[in-house]
């Protein structure tokens, strides 16, 4: 019986031994023994994690003003507030770090409703709320990080 033996990368062993290397390499230009494969990998992970936390804050956003305008529940609108602004907050600081979030919104915004909607009409239909099919107020990046829809 043969065995294989399969020798870990240093990325799959030591993933902040890999990044420490990897930017040593880079600053030394020493191009030729860089893990490219991996680096590129992480590169485009950067991306893709970005965009997927601007599409989980809004979606949380847009569930918490769901609840604040349709869900007669006064007892709750503190607490569904205080979640709206802490996720605009990090929304508007994630966008000025990554303004080119910005030229893809509308898709960011149609996912984010869909999974708002889903779990929101999930939580409270059965207790007798429902919710709209389509966000039918402004979905303009300003309209949702400043508008009090329920006033």
């Amino acid at each position: 019986m043969t065995q294989t033996i399969t020798k870990k990368s240093l990325y799959e062993s030591d993933y902040l031994l890999w990044v420490q290397e990897t930017l040593t390499k880079l600053r030394a230009r020493d191009f030729e023994n860089l893990d490219l494969e991996n680096l590129i990998e992480e590169i485009e992970d950067l991306g893709r994690s970005q965009r997927k936390e601007l599409e989980s804050r809004l979606a949380t956003l847009l569930a918490h003003l769901l609840k604040r305008m349709y869900v007669n529940m006064p007892d709750c609108f503190n607490s569904w507030q205080n979640t709206i602004a802490e996720q605009r907050l990090q929304i508007e600081v994630l966008l000025n770090n990554y303004p080119s979030l910005k030229s893809d919104w509308d898709n960011h915004f149609s996912d984010a409703w869909l999974l708002a909607l889903k779990h929101t009409r999930k939580e409270f239909q059965a207790k007798g709320f429902t919710f709209p099919d389509v966000w039918n107020v402004g979905s303009d990046i300003d309209t949702i990080l400043n508008t009090n829809f329920w006033e």
